[in-house]
């Protein structure tokens, strides 16, 4: 007799995990509380519909906080791995210029969606929408907004984390977790925009200008990318990356200092030379014509430093390569791409089983770890998806 299993969500994770279940072994059940499955999914494919990034896998690992966390799970299922899977339902991909992965042109997020949901009707894995989870009855029974209790031998959660409520991933499951003692941490931004205190001369003149090519530190961390300059501060994968450390000092000093490197192409002695022989009379222009700074970028040199600083080269070398900015605060939860918290990491095993309720699991974003943009995220909810369909369909 075929086990029951209820995955609760029907997000990335919990797609691939129905997918890929055995269903000589399982009958499986899919509770969405939307009308359909994958809207956030989706909706992060407006964006750009990178599904994963081809770096190795020791360096993609280590885009991971904590890192240790998923390296079983991404080395059960890697990169290469996902994008083989994915070939073999009809979504052939290619590398972009950024190293990132994405369908072949033409191809849409929702044919991706409808690819994946394929597998599932062929699984016969059934689907119930407009169920959303309300607890447990009974110890283990599950319940939904309908107050039925549903028996399951196997129930996985795949709840998602507090970004983009439009898509309904709110994450108000948090409290009923927390009413059995489950320990969670409360969902912060992450993959946002940081707030920027700009003079206002400043941003009526800069407000929506990227920066392109540059690079940001923030403690012991740096990333080459781009960034724009909004009314709140700053947004971009330049930053977006550098989260957890943006957030490890609001948490401690209430501010964060960041270092932007706005020509990360040239060394300082480099840079200085080309100032420093410069024929151009005013630095503005030498800037533009020489060094080859964007006006927003020579508007953030005139703006945060001194008169003197600015016309000294050696400390317009430095601040070029080292311009400190102030960061006060974060986004709220709906504008972040993506956010941490949700289930602590020690309260779930090797194969995401809560410890303390024995064949109940949890998987994706609802867990608290933390991923830059560019693919990682799916990536790491793919891969707990497969890791947990192998370690199901394993058991006896």
């Amino acid at each position: 007799m075929k086990k029951s299993v209820s995955i609760i969500g029907g997000g990335p994770a919990a797609l691939i995990l129905a997918a890929l279940l055995d269903c000589e072994k399982f009958k499986v059940t899919v509770y969405e509380k939307n009308k359909t499955l994958g809207r956030k999914f989706l909706v992060a494919g407006k964006g750009g519909f990178n599904l994963t990034h081809s770096e190795p896998i020791a360096e993609l690992i280590a885009r991971y906080t904590p890192p240790h966390f998923l390296e079983r799970a991404l080395l059960d299922f890697d990169n290469e791995d996902f994008r083989q899977w994915i070939d073999t339902i009809g979504i052939p991909t290619y590398i972009g210029s950024s190293k990132r992965v994405y369908p072949e042109s033409g191809i849409k997020p929702i044919t991706v969606l409808n690819a994946i949901l394929d597998v599932l009707t062929k699984q016969g894995v059934a689907i119930q929408y407009q169920h959303t989870w309300t607890g447990w009855r009974n110890k283990d029974d599950i319940v939904f907004n309908t107050d039925t209790a549903i028996k399951s031998d196997y129930t996985i959660f795949a709840l998602g984390g507090g970004s983009w409520k439009i898509t309904g991933s709110d994450g108000a499951w948090l409290d009923l977790f927390e009413r059995k003692n489950i320990p969670i941490v409360a969902f912060q931004s992450s993959n946002c925009a940081y707030r920027v205190n700009w003079p206002e001369d400043f941003i009526l003149e800069h407000e929506g200008s990227p920066l392109k090519n540059i690079a940001i530190s923030c403690l012991n961390k740096r990333q080459k990318g781009e960034a724009v300059i909004t009314r709140f501060g700053l947004e971009g994968n330049a930053i977006y990356a550098l989260s957890p450390h943006i957030r490890e000092e609001l948490e401690s000093q209430q501010k964060a200092t960041i270092f932007l490197d706005l020509k990360p192409t040239l060394c300082h002695e480099d840079l200085l030379d080309k100032i420093r022989k410069s024929t151009f009379k005013k630095t503005s222009e030498t800037l533009q014509k020489e060094v080859k700074l964007s006006p927003a970028q020579i508007g953030l040199l005139k703006k945060y430093l001194s008169k003197e600083i600015y016309l000294n080269p050696e400390l317009l070398a430095q601040n070029i390569k080292k311009l400190s900015l102030e960061i006060t605060g974060a986004a709220l939860l709906n504008d972040a791409i993506s956010t941490t918290g949700g289930i602590q990491l020690n309260a779930v095993d090797e194969n995401f089983q809560l410890k303390d309720k024995k064949s109940n699991y949890c998987i994706g974003e609802m867990l608290d770890w933390d991923a830059p943009t560019g693919g990682y995220l799916l990536q790491a909810c793919f891969s707990m998806g497969m890791h947990l369909a192998r370690h199901l369909n394993s058991l006896s």
